[in-house]
Parts: structure tokens; sequence; C-alpha cells
């Protein structure tokens, strides 16, 4: 299992590299488009030579046509979402360390780094409740979360998904959801259950990568 998850990190970072390199065939193509149609100008000036330019009388001026615009923007934004994909399919499982709370941390992450995440060595900056929120609803604002908070240079940050109490058969399917989306974020360094004070089995504290900004 472990394996097959590796592989599916594998295809959506090669999905990435496809997405940049049809990006930047692109922008070579319309740099192409350009440089032909600049030849061809030239060309005919030369095979033409020196003319004389005719008289006209009065003339209304009009306005060049402006050329398409190139939708760099739109391709920005399938990039973008492209970059944030997270799969509710994703197996998680054989990626947690298999202690009391299933902690997780990146490979070439310590495990000094998780036990100084339970001990609160890192203070809790920021907390999403995704509490009452659809699956697809708590997906999108952890996804919008995670990013923002990375953005703006925040290390240690809290998830209350809850305990399921409340779900059929009181079973925590948005807990393991949860974990699942967390691992599939780069931003993610390592996350814990929250300590009783902070949650309990109901919370994960999570490590950020530090900004590059």
């Amino acid at each position: 299992m472990k394996a097959k998850s590796f592989q599916e990190l594998q295809q959506i970072q090669r999905k990435l590299a496809e997405q940049q390199k049809l990006n930047a065939d692109r922008e070579a193509a319309r740099k192409e488009a350009e440089r032909k149609a600049g030849a061809e100008k030239n060309l005919f000036v030369r095979a033409a030579g020196a003319v004389q330019p005719l008289r006209h009388g009065r003339r209304v001026e009009l306005a060049p046509q402006p050329p398409a615009p190139i939708p760099f923007q739109q391709q920005l934004d399938e990039q973008r979402v492209l970059q944030e994909a997270i799969s509710d399919e994703f197996d998680a499982s054989t990626l947690l360390d298999v202690d009391d709370a299933l902690s997780f941390r990146r490979p070439g992450i310590g495990t000094d780094v998780t036990r100084k995440l339970r001990k609160g060595h890192w203070s809790i900056q920021r907390e999403l409740d995704l509490h009452g929120l659809r699956r697809e609803e708590a997906r999108e604002h952890l996804a919008a979360f995670i990013r923002t908070a990375h953005k703006e240079g925040v290390r240690c940050v809290r998830v209350v998904h809850g305990k399921g109490l409340g779900s059929p058969g009181k079973t925590p399917v948005l807990k393991s959801k949860v974990q699942s989306w967390l691992i599939q974020k780069n931003e993610v360094l390592a996350f814990v259950q929250a300590r009783g004070d902070e949650g309990g089995a109901g919370a994960l504290v999570v490590l950020l990568q530090p900004s590059p900004g």
C-alpha cells in the first residue's frame, strides 16, 4: 500500500510537470508566431523596394484592432488548482506513524519534531474548525486555510475535525479524511493529535514549512 501511495504522489507531480511544459510550449509558439510575422513583413519590404505612399484626402483614423489576449491568468489558475488538488482516494494509512495518536512527519523530518509538536514547542497561531461542513466544503476550506497560513508565514495551526460522535455509527470519518488531505499538502511538515486541553482526539496540531518569503 505504501508503494501505491508514493506512486499516486508521483502521478500528481508528473501532472504538474506536464502542465508547466504545456505553458512553456504555448509561450514558445506565441513568440515563434511573432517572429514569423516580423520576418514576412521584412521580406515584403525587401521585395517591393522603395515605394511612395499614395496621396489620400481626408480620412478617419481608426484605432488598431487589439490583439487577442493570451489567457495567462487562466493558465496560472489552472496550474494552481492542479498543484492544490487533494484526493479523497489517497490512502494515508501507510504514511502515518503507528503510535497512540497516528501522527505524521514528512520523510526527512525527525521524531524530535513530532515530540516537540506534542509538547507545545510551537505556539498555535491559527485555527480552522471544520465542524458541520460537508466533505467537499471541508476539503476546500482546509486547502485554502493551509495555503493562506503558509503564505503569511504561519508555522503552527490547529485543525478541528471533531470526534465523529454525531456521525452515523459514531465513526470519525472526517478525521481520517483530514489526515489524508494534510499529507497531500506540500506545505505540511508534520502533525500530531492535539493535547487534551487543545481538543484531544477531535483536533490536529499541524506544523507548516517555513514561508519562502
